[in-house]
């Protein structure tokens, strides 16, 4: 079972895909990652990776693939996996398709956990950090028992830039011109499956696996 998790910044994909891979025990996959283990390891994909980061470019989208068939080769990956943040733009998933078609394989879900921006921007504008930790709460589903003080350590909870109101428009635009197309995009292939993702998690993930089973 090979996923695609969709979903706007915010929209909690990224808590569904740990889920899944959880319940379904295939890894969760995220390109991040896989740049962190192979630049760690010193692999000859993770030098080239790393020349294009220390440069402040992006890594670019064959590469990426590279990277990705590499990682779903192992044997950890033979049931399955939950692709997570990638494809972001309708080149990375017809590089993806592309990649897969040569090794006769292909995606069986891509899940998209569609959530309104309105949501998104109230929901990102209610987590507070821990400036020491890192602990993150949220003022409405997990507040600090003292108000802005992190439960862990004692130290000050802020609201992080990148989930100030104003940061969180400009990445749900950046979303919506590049990622949004992907909804056709595997809509077209048919096997696009949506859930409600305004609802409880826990609700969120028995939609899912409804529509997995």
């Amino acid at each position: 079972m090979k996923i695609i998790m969709l979903g706007a910044p915010g929209a909690g994909k990224g808590t569904q895909a740990k889920k899944i891979a959880e319940k379904y025990q295939i890894p969760h996959i995220s390109t991040g990652d896989i740049f962190r283990a192979n630049i760690k390891n010193g692999t000859e994909l993770g030098k080239k990776a790393k020349s294009y980061m220390d440069q402040g470019q992006l890594v670019p989208d064959e590469l990426t693939v590279d990277l990705l068939m590499d990682r779903v080769k192992n044997e950890d990956c033979k049931n399955g996996y939950v692709l997570d943040g990638f494809p972001r733009t309708i080149p990375q998933a017809e590089a993806l398709e592309d990649a897969l078609n040569k090794t006769g394989d292909k995606i069986d879900y891509a899940i998209n956990v569609d959530v309104p921006d309105e949501n998104i921007i109230n929901r990102m504008s209610g987590r507070r950090a821990c400036v020491k930790c890192g602990a993150t709460y949220h003022l409405v589903h997990i507040p600090p028992k003292t108000e802005n003080i992190c439960d862990n350590c004692g130290s000050e909870l802020i609201l992080r830039d990148d989930d100030k109101p104003e940061t969180v428009k400009n990445r749900l635009g950046v979303y919506h011109d590049q990622t949004q197309p992907l909804i056709d995009f595997y809509t077209e292939k048919g096997i696009l499956k949506e859930v409600d993702g305004t609802q409880k998690m826990e609700d969120v993930f028995e939609a899912i696996t409804a529509l997995i089973n």
